[in-house]
């Protein structure tokens, strides 16, 4: 399974991608809007940490507008993938976009249809987010395994991103569904590793080597 990053922070994905846990980077306008700087210029310098697929994401809302946008945010760099919502218009500009070899994440997926209407269209990656699921009584991660399935049924190429992660378990199950990517934003990977009984267990052997030692 794939980790990506979902954050445009410098210092996160630089600590990230140290752990060899940055496999790609998703970032959207919210994540571009709470860092300091030019647009294009965090964008680049992303993609001068992390050698993998690099999110961003485009503004407009008409497909012309989408495809001129989707085009100039390609051409920054080889690892650019280009986000684009999940409407009419953004299916319509996913299937010219994919005809052009420019690499589409559908985002902002919230049903199994409008994830295979995506792949249909020539998608990349599509993004089922299941944390804002959760958050209206839904069960975010049953969308993952729908669309997983589907996508098995009939040989897809499009990749499943599980966006939207608000906790650890929605990676293990996520993982356990076969689901190809998980984008996480930092403080949820952080807790990755923690565990009390790994805490107990090294400040164990700390107090016994001291003890044994003095």
């Amino acid at each position: 399974m794939k980790f990506f990053i979902d954050t445009a922070n410098i210092e996160e994905i630089k600590e990230a991608n140290s752990m060899g846990m940055a496999d790609g980077v998703t970032t959207n306008p919210t994540l571009i809007a709470r860092e300091k700087g030019d647009f294009e210029d965090i964008i680049k310098e992303i993609c001068k940490i992390v050698d993998g697929p690099i999110s961003a994401e485009v503004i407009s809302l008409d497909t012309e507008g989408m495809l001129k946008e989707a085009r100039h945010l390609a051409s920054i760099h080889k690892n650019i993938v280009v986000k684009l919502p999940m409407t009419i218009d953004g299916i319509k500009a996913t299937r010219q976009l994919s005809k052009e070899g420019i690499k589409i994440n559908v985002t902002l997926i919230f049903s199994p249809l409008q994830a295979l209407m995506a792949a249909k269209a020539g998608a990349t990656y599509v993004s089922p987010f299941i944390g804002r699921l959760d958050d209206i009584s839904n069960e975010g991660i049953l969308l993952v395994e729908q669309i997983v399935e589907i996508f098995n049924n009939y040989a897809f190429d499009t990749e499943v991103i599980v966006a939207s992660v608000r906790n650890p378990l929605h990676v293990l199950d996520a993982a356990l569904m076969g689901a190809d990517i998980a984008t996480i934003p930092f403080k949820v990977l952080s807790k990755f590793a923690s565990h009390p009984l790994t805490d107990k267990g090294i400040k164990a052997f700390l107090d016994d080597w001291n003890k044994a030692n003095k």
